[in-house]
Parts: C-alpha cells; sequence; structure tokens
C-alpha cells in the first residue's frame, strides 16, 4: 500500500510542478491578449509553444532538477499522462472564461496546451535526475 502512495505522490509532483509553469503562461498569455487579436498561423502558434515548452522545462530544471518520480517506467509514463490531463485542465479553464465571456488565448485549447506541457515533461524527461 505504502508503495503506491509513493507512486500516487511522485506523479503529482510532477504533474503540479508542469501545472505551476503552464498556469504562469496562461496567465502572461492572457495579460498580453489585446496585443494578439490578429489571428494566428496554427504551424507557427505550436511551433511557438513548443518552444516555450521547452524554455518551461529548461527553467523547472534550474528550479527543482530532480523528477520526484524515480523509476524509469513511471517517468516515460508520465511523459503522456501530464500532459494530456494537462491539457484537459486548461481546456476546462478556457470554457469557464468562455462562460464568463472572457478572451480566449490559444493555450485554453487541449492541443495547444498539450504541445506545451509535453514540451516541459520532455525537457524534464531528458535532462531531471
Amino acid at each position: 500500500m505504502e508503495f503506491v502512495f509513493e507512486i500516487i505522490f511522485q506523479f503529482l509532483g510532477e504533474l503540479l510542478l508542469q501545472a505551476l509553469f503552464e498556469l504562469l503562461v496562461e496567465l502572461g498569455f492572457h495579460s498580453l491578449a489585446d496585443t494578439f487579436k490578429r489571428p494566428r498561423s496554427p504551424v507557427l502558434s505550436t511551433i511557438g509553444f513548443t518552444l516555450w515548452g521547452l524554455i518551461a522545462g529548461g527553467l523547472s530544471l534550474w528550479i527543482f532538477p530532480t523528477s520526484p518520480i524515480h523509476e524509469p517506467l513511471f517517468r516515460q509514463i508520465n511523459l503522456i499522462v501530464t500532459p494530456v490531463a494537462l491539457g484537459l485542465v486548461m481546456m476546462l479553464i478556457g470554457k469557464i472564461r468562455l462562460k464568463k465571456g472572457q478572451d480566449l488565448v490559444r493555450l485554453d485549447q487541449f492541443g495547444y496546451a498539450f504541445v506545451f506541457a509535453f514540451a516541459t515533461a520532455l525537457v524534464r524527461f531528458i535532462w531531471a535526475a
């Protein structure tokens, strides 16, 4: 039973770390939303969110150089589970913002949030000890 709690705690730690960075970026994009009124290319946006995710992953390594997940198999599973979970969370935040009549940014959509979180998770997967 202790093993199960340890696994849950490890995944939760990695999820919360990436969620913190993604929410900070999302808040930053909302503060700049008026400057982005012109429609952008989805391809360029995807590339941009990938780059921002890589940067966020690098910054997270600087702050938290070790991963809370130590088992290699679980780290591989986390590479998919965390981005999917964060993509769903950001999509729900986008729906809440839409209901409130607030402007949406691309990070409020599942695909862009997933790409950002996957890039962050990939950097942490490769370089986190």
